[in-house]
């Protein structure tokens, strides 16, 4: 199996990261980083009831982490929070499409927890 198309697509959203800022006044904040390699990630949403209408990401972080916030804020912004909420670790890895160890996992997972503790 080819696995180069999946590479190039999450470095594509490393060196150009979308909805990565600040929103002028968000109406939710989650904020989470990564002690053990120093990842942080910032997700600010602006809902519509309870759509995200707004979303945008900000952070440092290794590649995974980076393209992982910024393929999750693409994929959530239009959704409603309970589809959002309902994610887990699996669909945020299959976004990814590569194969990660323990620890590049916690990289790109970090963001799914910081979107999940904004949405409350």
């Amino acid at each position: 199996m080819n696995l180069s198309p999946y590479r190039e697509q999450v470095l594509e959203h490393y060196r150009n990261p979308r909805h990565r800022g600040r929103l002028a006044s968000p109406d939710r904040v989650g904020e989470l980083d990564n002690p053990v390699c120093g990842d942080q990630v910032r997700i600010e949403l602006q809902m519509d009831g309870e759509t995200v209408a707004g979303i945008a990401f900000d952070g440092e972080g290794c590649v995974i982490a980076i393209a992982a916030a910024s393929m999750l804020a693409e994929y959530a912004h239009g959704r409603s929070a309970a589809e959002l909420r309902a994610m887990s670790q699996q669909d945020v890895l299959a976004m990814l499409g590569v194969e990660l160890g323990y620890s590049r996992s916690r990289c790109a997972l970090l963001a799914l927890e910081a979107l999940q503790a904004a949405l409350g």
